[in-house]
């Protein structure tokens, strides 16, 4: 048994928050009768409804993706473009990616159907590190990389770098490879952030995602998550919260 509001996030209906208001609301039924009190519990033989929509239940899955370069971070495009979860076939659950990667950015993708496990490592509050290596078409100054992890407004939105150091540079091509690490996942945020000092980014790959790292794939291979590792990125961002 387990409680409602879980069950629906788990389901990708709403965050656990938000499932709670849903319920408040009179929005939820179990076996067709409206729920309003957020202590219910359920099993998997009960009948759950919202907005009078049956609520669909899957074992959950988790699966990590070597994204390739060119591939849209959703589970369809209405042009008809590849997407992340055509990497992944022959899998009967229905499949999400936890945040998006640019169309133009490579690296390591997190996939699966637990919509509160998805929510959470999301959300900028649990400070989970995402590693990225950028290759930049100019060299930042010393002052500009100080301005990127002081942080910086762009089109009304606050961007900020929690670490960044130059790996290596080329004098004569003018270009350096950098390695840094967010916590925020806003739209673009590395690309607009080197746009801002007027140092753009010629390429662009996630690298690490927590203590994930792509170590043994090429693009678009993708493995399982391993049971401790999602155990592991819960506590993490449990740990990170506190």
């Amino acid at each position: 048994m387990e409680r409602l509001q879980k069950v629906m996030a788990q389901a990708g209906v709403a965050s656990r928050r938000k499932s709670e208001e849903l319920i408040k609301a009179g929005r939820v039924k179990v076996n067709n009768e409206t729920i309003k009190e957020l202590g219910t519990k359920v099993s998997s033989q009960d009948e759950v409804e919202v907005d009078g929509v049956p609520l669909q239940r899957e074992a959950p899955v988790y699966f990590l993706l070597y994204k390739p370069r060119g591939v849209i971070s959703s589970s369809k495009d209405d042009r008809g473009r590849q997407v992340v979860t055509d990497y992944i076939p022959e899998i009967d659950q229905r499949l999400f990616p936890v945040g998006r990667l640019d169309y133009d950015t490579s690296g390591l993708i997190l996939l699966t159907n637990d919509g509160e496990f998805a929510n959470k490592l999301m959300h900028p509050k649990h400070k989970i590190d995402k590693v990225y290596i950028i290759k930049s078409r100019g060299i930042p100054t010393r002052e500009q990389m100080k301005q990127l992890k002081q942080g910086m407004e762009i089109e009304g939105e606050f961007f900020k770098a929690e670490d960044v150091r130059i790996t290596s540079t080329d004098g004569k091509k003018n270009t350096a490879i950098i390695q840094m690490t967010l916590h925020q996942g806003k739209n673009r945020q590395v690309r607009k952030m080197f746009d801002a000092l007027g140092v753009p980014v010629d390429k662009l790959k996630r690298e690490q995602y927590g203590f994930l790292n792509l170590h043994g794939l090429n693009a678009g291979d993708f493995r399982p998550l391993k049971p401790h590792e999602v155990k592991q990125l819960r506590q993490l961002a449990d740990e990170n919260v506190k």
